[in-house]
């Protein structure tokens, strides 16, 4: 089956589409936007309004969110757990109202898009087979969500935790620019380009329609670069010309190291982009 429905056709999640349009899949996407409609049908994608409720699903979004599954075998869920700050989100709720809409579709396969902030800062060297243990709400949120999905046996799933999202017109040193006192210098970064998360997911698709993957695989995906924060700014804000940032060196630093040997390996894929 050649039709895809993709959860969240924002910053990741569009051009991905348009990359998968490119190969010949039929794309369905959503938007919670009735103002992205329009440019995501014009790059050639059924595109549906689907706003999750982490309370009760009306009607009205029951029948769109049918209409968004409707004859995909596989379903990509890539939307953000908004839960930055003090945020009361319960992006939890939001995936356990979602399920049910899974099981009545035709989707037998999803992959979900998660986050290496499942994993907590203790300095650790990290693999798929270190055990989560988050220590931020948004990486709590995330490895419950991941555990439902796992554990519904009605379809597969497959996990792919990004680190750090950077492109063309994503970075953080266009925030930490001459900014004063920032922590954790010596931490590694856990950077990854749009345009491998895209590869990525295109390669976990190829093996997942060919059934070559285990049920309820995760995945890593980080480049395998890790200079500390301090190296890697300050070389950032001069390549880009920008005020230098400056570190507070007067506490220990904190962070991890994740590895992605294991999408290197098990789907032979080769990162493209250098940090």
């Amino acid at each position: 089956m050649n039709q895809i429905s993709i959860l969240g056709c924002g910053w990741l999640g569009l051009p991905l589409a348009k990359s998968l349009l490119e190969k010949g899949f039929s794309v369905q996407g959503s938007t919670t936007s009735v103002e992205k409609i329009s440019l995501l049908e014009k790059s050639g994608i059924t595109t549906y309004i689907v706003a999750l409720s982490a309370i009760e699903v009306s009607e009205e979004a029951a029948n769109s969110i049918e209409k968004f599954l409707k004859n995909s075998e596989i379903l990509i869920i890539d939307i953000p757990p908004k839960l930055r700050g003090n945020s009361s989100e319960n992006f939890v709720g939001k995936i356990q109202n979602l399920i049910p809409f899974i099981e009545n579709s035709s989707v037998k396969k999803v992959l979900f898009v998660s986050s290496t902030s499942v994993y907590s800062d203790d300095n650790s060297t990290i693999t798929e087979d270190f055990k989560p243990n988050p220590d931020s709400e948004s990486g709590k949120q995330l490895l419950e969500a991941e555990s439902l999905l796992q554990n519904n046996k009605n379809f597969q799933t497959t996990i792919v935790r990004f680190g750090g999202l950077i492109g063309e017109d994503r970075h953080p040193i266009h925030f930490l620019a001459g900014r004063k006192n920032i922590g954790n210098p010596n931490a590694p970064i856990n950077l990854i380009h749009q345009e491998d998360c895209i590869g990525i997911i295109e390669a976990v698709l190829q093996q997942t329609q060919n059934d070559n993957l285990e049920r309820n695989e995760i995945f890593n995906a980080v480049a395998p670069f890790h200079p500390t924060r301090k190296e890697y700014y300050i070389q950032k804000a001069m390549e880009l010309n920008l005020p230098l940032p400056e570190f507070d060196e007067s506490k220990t630093s904190v962070g991890k190291t994740i590895l992605s040997t294991k999408i290197e390996t098990l789907l032979n894929y080769k990162f493209k982009k250098i940090l």
